[in-house]
């Protein structure tokens, strides 16, 4: 970087276009891409980095994916092909012991030369439907990272301008669905070489050392607000404690999570130590792509959120030095090769979780309360009439606990997702599924508070064609929590039946994989709703009578936690809501 220091308005203008230019990388590879998982959910992500494999910029699309291309980097330059990087080289790399956030996520790099040198790097990360794993689409219970379908490390598809077409063969042979795998790639090389080209243009208008002493500048920006942010909490070291449904396998073994969140000065460390040994199974975080990376997803969502901070904040490397991770070796979150590795997000959510559990006596107008903190994660799949398969991965949402300001969203990804819906008329038009069953959670009710949980959604999917489901999930038995005073949320739950028997239900665990399935089987998923923020008794009368109108409470619930009594005519009678609070506050004890 150069020492040279750039005026305000240029440093914006060259922000803005950074900004801009990882957007536009993260555009071209949606719109470009042919499967659904990155077409219209838009797991991605994209940008720019130096030499010392900073992050310069990169997309807001999935926080999964921010500051996780930083650990590729690094493992590509261990496994390089050939060692060294050459014009028109372009790298493909998924491998999780060397820096992927897990296998299905290939990166695409390309380097940037500029006057015969190289400076930097263009690149972007996809999930992919299908890598070749032992099920379709996704994988949960399996013995090593082998099984996990191909690994890539450090592979050149382009070598100076030139395709591997043996690589690309051995894509062909080794996917179930591999026209989809070859065009989403190329699209994800068309969206790198657009960051190429629009850096060069940048560095034309404004030369190298201007272009380098601005991408510095704006880095020990970001640096600078968020320890600013991280010196406001007290020093000290505050801890939470959580549990895992199972492994996959394991079915009656819970997994501990402990986060110990230590603050001191304007640094801070996320230590994991306790949290449950690695597992047999593939539900195991890969630390360096995805364990630190959900610690710096946390911190970038409580302290430096565009929301509640005035002057937004440049996503880049700054905003990840003030963050360390610890974990010990051979625990969940930092297994040993060649465990598997691939079903490591419900992990990440519930790490994030805890780390706002552990935080809020000391930001109780930062945090919010207990949320899903999961992941749906589904991979639907069968044969078709001429023999080939048909893959859909299908993410869907949770509900966010209640805010100190406002209840918490319903049916939205959360803490460390934000993948789109995926359309059902695009489902029904390009696939053998029919979506019986949409909506709102209407069995249970949210975590009741001053602002309430939020509420989860309900998503019945029906087969049309024998095949296989997989499902990667969490939460059926560790509620999300309430706090200030706020009630716990509801955990989820999974079903599987038949439409012609429905009475014929069978109860899931949380994640499964590989369940054989016939044609016309549904599964429905009933995903966690948030707990509760604040007294339930300070909500007003006013917007418990709405929850009431809207089918989100009962009138039940409204008189026997609220305190809210409502006539036959849905009216609110003030007197008998006065005397049935009171009465509840009555008959706490001091510790309640």
């Amino acid at each position: 970087m150069s020492n040279k220091k750039v005026d305000p308005i240029t440093l914006q203008v060259i922000s803005g276009a950074l900004d801009t230019i990882a957007e536009e990388m993260g555009h071209v590879l949606y719109r470009m891409s042919f499967s659904s998982i990155i077409r219209e959910s838009q797991d991605l992500g994209a940008g720019l980095f130096d030499l010392n494999y900073q992050t310069i910029c990169e997309s807001e699309s999935t926080p999964m994916h921010i500051g996780s291309i930083p650990a590729y980097l690094r493992g590509i330059e261990k496994t390089l092909q050939g060692g060294e990087w050459h014009e028109g080289d372009v790298v493909v790399h998924n491998h999780p012991y060397y820096g992927s956030s897990h296998s299905p996520d290939l990166a695409v790099i390309i380097p940037i030369f500029h006057e015969g040198e190289l400076i930097a790097f263009s690149g972007n990360t996809a999930h992919h439907i299908d890598i070749g794993a032992a099920t379709p689409g996704l994988i949960i219970d399996v013995g090593d990272v082998y099984a996990e379908g191909m690994l890539m490390a450090g592979l050149k598809l382009y070598e100076k301008g030139k395709r591997n077409e043996g690589l690309a063969q051995m894509f062909v042979h080794n996917s179930r669905t591999s026209n989809q795998l070859l065009r989403d790639i190329e699209a994800q090389v068309a969206s790198a070489q657009l960051g190429v080209k629009r850096f060069k243009e940048l560095l034309e208008r404004y030369g190298r050392e201007i272009t380098f002493a601005a991408i510095g500048q704006l880095i020990d920006y970001s640096e600078t607000m968020l320890r600013q942010r991280i010196a406001e909490i007290p020093d000290g070291e505050y801890r939470a404690e959580g549990f895992l449904d199972d492994d996959g396998r394991n079915r009656e073994t819970r997994l501990p999570i402990v986060v110990t969140v230590k603050v001191e000065g304007d640094s801070v460390t996320v230590d994991l130590t306790g949290s449950a040994d690695q597992t047999p199974t593939a539900y195991n975080v890969p630390f360096e792509g995805s364990c630190k990376v959900a610690a710096y997803a946390a911190f970038r969502k409580i302290l430096l959120d565009s929301y509640t901070t005035e002057t937004p904040v440049p996503s880049n490397e700054g905003s990840f030095k003030p963050i360390k991770v610890i974990a010990p070796e051979g625990s969940i979150f930092n297994p040993i090769f060649p465990a598997a590795a691939e079903a490591r997000f419900t992990q990440c959510n519930r790490m994030i979780d805890l780390i706002i559990r552990a935080l809020a006596p000391v930001l109780p107008d930062r945090i919010i309360a207990g949320s899903s903190a999961s992941i749906s994660f589904a991979s639907y799949s069968g044969l078709k009439e001429n023999g080939d398969y048909w893959v859909f991965l299908e993410v869907n949402e949770g509900a966010y606990g209640g805010r100190p300001r406002s209840d918490g969203p319903d049916s939205i990804d959360n803490l460390m997702a934000n993948t789109r819906n995926n359309p059902i008329e695009d489902l029904g038009m390009h696939l053998p599924m029919i979506c019986d069953r949409y909506e709102l959670r209407d069995d249970v009710m949210p975590g009741a508070g001053k602002h309430r949980g939020g509420i989860g959604v309900v998503k019945a999917q029906r087969v049309l064609t024998p095949g296989f489901i997989t499902h990667e999930s969490e939460r059926h038995y560790d509620v999300p929590w309430g706090i200030f005073g706020g009630t716990d949320g509801v955990v989820g739950r999974t079903e599987i039946y038949n439409q012609a028997t429905p009475e014929e239900l069978t109860l899931m665990p949380s994640k499964f994989s590989g369940h054989a399935t016939q044609a016309g089987d549904v599964m429905a998923y009933y995903s966690p709703c948030g707990g509760g923020y604040g007294d339930p008794l300070e909500r007003t009368a006013e917007q418990v009578r709405e929850d009431v109108l809207d089918d989100f409470c009962t009138l039940e619930h409204a008189r026997d936690v609220y305190g809210v009594v409502l006539d036959d005519a849905l009216t609110i009678d003030r007197d008998a809501t006065a005397v049935q609070r009171a009465e509840l506050r009555g008959r706490r004890t001091p510790a309640s």
